[in-house]
């Protein structure tokens, strides 16, 4: 392997940035409050402007970014050995892939039974609401079979089709693997888009701070305090759910299986964990989660390839927590008894199903998944989807922080299984993450 210097970092003071974050979610719960007791509609749609803004934003560099990732993470992979070595990697991601989902469900089932959210709760949702709800289409197994394989190419892409993109990247990441020198061009294109989106990304997060003013301003002008309280335990719920993942499990997996510690693992991936927070987008943060996943120690060639993969399959909190804890909260505001072979359902559905959760409305893929399996009529799971989705964002953004810290995990217990997480990398303070600089770095495919 060759070393250049050319690819870019995402650089920023961390200090800064966390106090910057910190001061926006005040700033913006204050001035949403003050627009909901004043009536000032005025600042209601100039917060929702800036928030919708800043995720237009986000959302268009998702498709590019996780297609140019992909292939070029593919082709990373060369540089690991051959393709024996290539498909034991990916057999590994995707084992703990499931190992982690089956623990995180788990988890959401066990908090769910405790708290017991929308038991005695008596709320009717919007109805603006329940007719959206009623229209957007609900997660099938035939529909995520169907809709893996796109009609055509640009159709993918144009309608915003994740999945069908991820299917894409990695058809044709493997054939520009195969093709080896052939298809060399190819991949240097993807590798110059990939760092042109990054720098584009790069300059986007920065706006975080305005954007999450904007968005938290927004959800406390629009929800105030009218169906906060009584959906209380829904989010306490996923928030307590989430945290046990986040700070219990996957500490235990760092220190027990990958040996690392986890005060140096929240130390190096604290910033990316706020900005998939505010952000809300698991994709959108993949640039930093695959930085950091290398700060951890993790080679290039396969983070290069594990962390994009992860960024669209691998969603903890949305594709395991929530749909056991949103399929309790359902159950209990219908009066509808769930038992052990239900329990078992859940389970299941968020194991083997965790892949439809591509893209950054995966949970609602996942819930109506995981209910459609419980048997649980359509007109049930729209009303009780659309009574939670007053307080979505407020959930969505622990959901989306656990997902990302599995998507950092996973590589790197992976990567010391395989003997390849680089202790003196580990050991090294992570380097500031806004300027974007030149770095001599290992280059991701062999010429």
């Amino acid at each position: 392997m060759s070393t250049s210097a050319g690819r870019s970092r995402l650089r920023f003071n961390p200090k800064l940035f966390a106090v910057a974050v910190v001061a926006s979610l005040v700033l913006g719960a204050l001035l949403g409050y003050i627009a909901k007791q004043t009536g000032a509609e005025w600042l209601t749609t100039t917060l929702d402007t800036i928030g919708t803004t800043f995720t237009k934003l986000l959302t268009f560099t998702v498709l590019p970014l996780i297609f140019t990732a992909i292939v070029v993470g593919i082709n990373s992979l060369r540089g690991l050995g051959g393709g024996r070595t290539a498909a034991r990697l990916g057999g590994k991601t995707a084992l703990w892939f499931a190992i982690t989902s089956l623990i995180a469900v788990v988890i959401g089932l066990a908090v769910g039974s405790v708290f017991q959210p929308g038991k005695g709760l008596v709320i009717e949702p919007d109805p603006e609401k329940l007719q959206s709800i009623g229209e957007k289409t609900h997660g099938s197994w035939l529909d995520l079979v169907n809709g893996l394989v796109p009609s055509n190419l640009i159709s993918a892409f144009s309608e915003g089709e994740t999945l069908q993109v991820v299917f894409i990247a990695l058809i044709i990441g493997a054939a520009t693997y195969s093709l080896g020198e052939k298809a060399a061009p190819f991949v240097e294109f993807n590798k110059a888009a990939f760092e042109v989106i990054q720098r584009v990304l790069g300059w986007i997060i920065k706006l975080a701070p305005i954007g999450t003013l904007g968005l938290i301003g927004n959800a406390v002008a629009s929800y105030g305090n009218e169906f906060f309280a009584p959906l209380l335990k829904l989010i306490g719920s996923t928030y307590v759910a989430c945290a046990l993942v986040l700070f219990v499990v996957y500490p235990l997996l760092l220190g027990l299986v990958a040996k690392v510690s986890p005060v140096r693992f929240f130390a190096k991936s604290w910033n990316v964990l706020q900005f998939a927070f505010v952000s809300r987008s698991s994709s959108a943060s993949l640039p930093l989660t695959r930085q950091t996943t290398e700060d951890l120690g993790v080679p290039a060639s396969y983070a290069n390839f594990a962390v994009p993969l992860a960024t669209t399959t691998k969603m903890d909190g949305c594709a395991a927590i929530y749909p056991a804890v949103g399929s309790i909260f359902i159950a209990n505001l219908f009066g509808i008894s769930l038992g052990p072979v239900q329990y078992l359902t859940i389970v299941a559905v968020a194991v083997f199903g965790s892949i439809a959760t591509a893209g950054v409305t995966g949970w609602f893929t996942m819930l109506t998944l995981t209910t459609a399996a419980l048997g649980f009529p359509p007109e049930v799971v729209a009303t009780g989807i659309a009574i939670a989705y007053a307080v979505d964002p407020i959930m969505d953004m622990m959901r989306t922080a656990t997902n990302v810290a599995g998507q950092i995990v996973v590589p790197t217990v992976v990567a010391r299984s395989e003997g390849l997480l680089d202790d003196e990398v580990l050991a090294k303070p992570s380097t500031p993450l806004v300027e974007s600089k030149a770095a001599d770095e290992t280059e991701l495919v062999n010429a």
